[in-house]
């Protein structure tokens, strides 16, 4: 994979920058709120919603894509109500990521992924990202030279590679990572690779391979993947969306209805469990983002079979 690897090599200052550059920023969203009116603690979604992924920036809004029809809800946190800002193309929004341009990269399960304006709703782009099936496109991470997918049924990361001053790639510009090493895929429909996000450092991947329970460090020059030691702690059997802040990795739990913390080594090799959260109003939550102290998840309620009147939300706790 030589031109993936020059691609996003960087220059060993400007990487220290960056990482410096993202530590502030993940500070930032988990600073304590400084005025005193308290923010909702539960956001209502659109009845039949079917949320999944979430995603928040630097202003007090949650972006949620909607498992039903690929739509997307704009939830204002300081008073709980929102809107639909862009209408789906009648297929699955999965993992959601909202970058500094106001652009949302979403997977899109079978259909691969998109790209749209967080402010007008449009539709940017949309790319095929599988090159065999079956394929899901579940969850997404961005990095300063691209965006990463994973992918639960394939053995695989997609990247879609950022030009000068974040320029989307071209609808062939797909790059496409087979995971070696470690890896070990689990056949026969089972969930592998779910949730991604950055080591501490900046310096690899992270992802969730849930049906066994394994959190991945993997290398985007080469795909190959190590098993990061994470102690005593329990499998993650169960582990959906990712978050890093700092050294600190909050691990979705979806069905245990909970969240497990630990602390990691900068470059993300090995982890040491420190506590679980969970809350009354968790229904089978899915991801996480943070902004203000907070963390904000989507109950999927998975366990509730969808109809068009089914209640949805988002449910907010301490960091």
């Amino acid at each position: 994979m030589p031109p993936l690897h020059r691609s996003f090599a960087s220059h060993p200052t400007r990487r220290r920058l960056l990482t410096v550059a993202a530590a502030t920023a993940a500070a930032t969203a988990l600073a304590a709120p400084a005025d005193a009116a308290p923010w909702p603690t539960t956001i209502p979604l659109p009845n039949g919603w079917q949320p999944e992924g979430i995603a928040i920036g630097a202003g007090p809004y949650a972006y949620l894509g909607s498992l039903a029809d690929g739509s997307v809800y704009r939830a204002d946190l300081r008073t709980g109500t929102g809107r639909i800002i862009a209408t789906g193309p009648g297929t699955p929004a999965v993992g959601l990521e909202l970058d500094g341009r106001g652009r949302l990269f979403i997977a899109g399960r079978q259909s691969g992924a998109r790209v749209v304006d967080a402010r007008s709703g449009a539709t940017l782009a949309s790319y095929t990202l599988a090159a065999t099936t079956p394929s899901f496109a579940n969850d997404v991470v961005l990095t300063e030279r691209a965006a990463w997918f994973t992918d639960s049924y394939q053995p695989v990361l997609y990247a879609l590679p950022l030009g000068p001053n974040g320029a989307l790639p071209g609808p062939d510009g797909v790059v496409r990572l087979p995971l070696a090493g470690d890896w070990v895929q689990t056949p026969g429909g089972a969930v592998n690779a779910n949730g991604i996000a950055r080591t501490p450092d900046g310096s690899a991947l992270l992802v969730v391979q849930s049906g066994v329970g394994l959190l991945h460090r993997i290398d985007t020059a080469t795909g190959r993947t190590g098993t990061v030691d994470l102690g005593d702690a329990a499998p993650l059997t169960n582990g959906d969306g990712l978050l890093v802040t700092g050294r600190t990795l909050y691990v979705v739990q979806n069905r245990q209805n909970a969240i497990d913390v630990f602390r990691l080594a900068p470059d993300g090799r090995s982890g040491a469990f420190r506590r679980r959260i969970t809350a009354p109003g968790f229904d089978v939550p899915t991801t996480v983002a943070a902004h203000r102290g907070r963390l904000y998840l989507p109950n999927a309620r998975f366990t509730t079979p969808p109809a068009p009147d089914t209640t949805y939300s988002v449910t907010a706790v301490d960091a």
